[in-house]
């Protein structure tokens, strides 16, 4: 009997489940969703994800030779310390990688990245006047790396996930000393202006203003953040 020829439908692409793991793990930390506080174990987060402990176990392993965690004697994982030179160090290296991602960006934003980009500006309104940290985080971070997926550059794009691991948590954390009242942060955001940059094929224009962006957060950040003195961790 002749064999039919295939429909055309192509091959379902699936993702190993330590993969999986490790982008929720990932994505929870660069968008601040995990407190600094908090301690890691892969049991515990094995249960959440309904998972078994091994890959688990290797995404949290990942994660400390990205130097985003650290592992405590008894083997669970906690956020680094955030000393003063370390965040400055972090920031400063932010204003070198994602500039030039954006810059880069410009000529790869489709019309519908464009649609999905003035979303996530208005999201971000949003969140900060419903004093949502929570949601204005998690946006902030959707916004930024939907200009960074466009960039063109695999290896630049890891850099800027790599210091996001490390300094994400800790925006949390600062935000958190100021209260709830977001108003302060919305007003050092450029996300409106960044878009219509964009929009218009600028990508130098959409540079300087990421740059001025980061550089206004941080300076607020280093004037009025409460920073750790050493990379020491107090039990719960």
């Amino acid at each position: 009997m002749k064999s039919q020829p295939p429909i055309g439908l192509g091959t379902i692409e699936t993702q190993p489940l330590h993969e999986v793991v490790y982008e929720r793990l990932r994505h929870a930390l660069m968008s601040g969703q995990i407190a600094p506080a908090r301690k890691l174990t892969s049991r515990k987060l094995a249960r959440e994800l309904g998972t078994s402990d091994m890959p688990v176990r290797s995404a949290l392993l990942r994660l400390q030779a990205l130097r985003a965690l650290d592992q405590l004697p008894n083997g669970s994982m906690v956020l680094p310390a955030m000393t003063r030179a370390r965040f400055s160090d972090l920031m400063n290296t932010r204003l070198i990688c994602e500039p030039a991602a954006a810059r880069q960006a410009a000529q790869g934003m489709s019309r519908t990245r464009l649609v999905k980009l003035r979303q996530g500006a208005v999201a971000l309104t949003a969140a900060a006047e419903d004093q949502d940290i929570d949601a204005y985080l998690l946006h902030n971070h959707d916004f930024k790396f939907s200009i960074y997926a466009a960039c063109g550059s695999p290896s630049l794009l890891f850099l800027i996930e790599t210091l996001w691991l490390q300094v994400g948590p800790f925006l949390r954390q600062f935000s958190g000393q100021f209260g709830n009242d977001l108003r302060g942060i919305l007003a050092l955001g450029y996300h409106d202006e960044i878009v219509k940059q964009l929009e218009e094929g600028d990508g130098e224009g959409a540079a300087e203003l990421l740059a001025c962006d980061i550089h206004d957060g941080y300076a607020f950040l280093m004037d009025y953040g409460r920073f750790e003195q050493a990379a020491e961790h107090s039990a719960l």
